[in-house]
């Protein structure tokens, strides 16, 4: 079943037969794509994404990671966010269940990544559980990095507030084999979110929250890729960074 498809339906109160009558098909083709995961010829594709204004790799990822496979070893991005609020939940949610060997989030609060998926944490063990290793980095709600980004933003002692506040939502994975939270106290140029050979990376702009700020999508080509950069500054943080001791 195509569930970004369906989904996509329900969120505006859409049947089969609507999406339909909007593009001018037979409504049995369009329950075949919804039910039977039947692809659509690119044309009719791109009729619904713009009926039901959304893109095409929204509606049809599998075809989306079939494109970018398909243009070769060099393309490295796969996607360009104008900020982070329009990464669709869908792809968040993909890439952190289709992870096998690593995640990894460095972030100062990361308040996000509950508030949009309450699941989270619990995904978070599942795939530890199933032999991948969590690495989540956050910024030490006391230290000179978060005070200084907070005063940067306009919201003062809020961020130490918010990474407090996010972090209670990760308590439970202290006991998860597999798992590791620490926090780190330095100046983050970019949010790193990495999930096996892909990664989300969400720049920072002087005096904006993260939200409203770029984001790549970029993946793994090999040496000397934007994708390995990321992963050792990744690690160069996490190296210097501190186990968290929850009260």
């Amino acid at each position: 079943m195509n569930d970004s498809l369906r989904n996509a339906l329900a969120h505006r109160g859409w049947s089969s037969a609507d999406l339909a009558q909007k593009i001018e098909l037979d409504e049995k083709t369009v329950e075949r794509w919804i039910t039977k995961d039947r692809r659509p010829h690119r044309r009719n594709q791109r009729l619904a994404a713009d009926a039901l204004e959304l893109s095409i790799d929204q509606l049809w990822p599998d075809d989306a990671r079939h494109d970018v496979a398909a243009a070769g070893a060099h393309a490295e991005i796969v996607g360009v966010y104008p900020n982070r609020a329009g990464v669709p939940q869908w792809k968040w949610i993909s890439l952190l269940k289709e992870a096998q060997a690593n995640v990894d989030v460095l972030v100062f609060a990361g308040t996000f990544l509950n508030q949009t998926n309450p699941r989270f944490p619990a995904m978070l063990a599942e795939r530890a559980e199933a032999g991948a290793q969590v690495r989540l980095c956050f910024g030490s709600p006391s230290g000179s990095a978060v005070a200084l980004r907070g005063e940067e933003e306009g919201i003062g002692s809020a961020l130490g507030a918010k990474v407090q506040a996010s972090l209670t939502y990760f308590s439970g994975l202290r006991d998860v084999p597999g798992c590791e939270i620490r926090l780190h106290n330095t100046a983050l140029y970019a949010s790193i979110f990495r999930y096996d050979s892909q990664a989300m990376i969400n720049t920072h702009l002087w005096g904006s929250p993260a939200s409203a700020n770029p984001l790549l999508h970029v993946r793994d080509t090999g040496e000397d890729s934007m994708f390995r950069k990321y992963v050792e500054s990744f690690d160069a943080v996490w190296d210097g960074a501190k186990p968290w001791m929850a009260e």
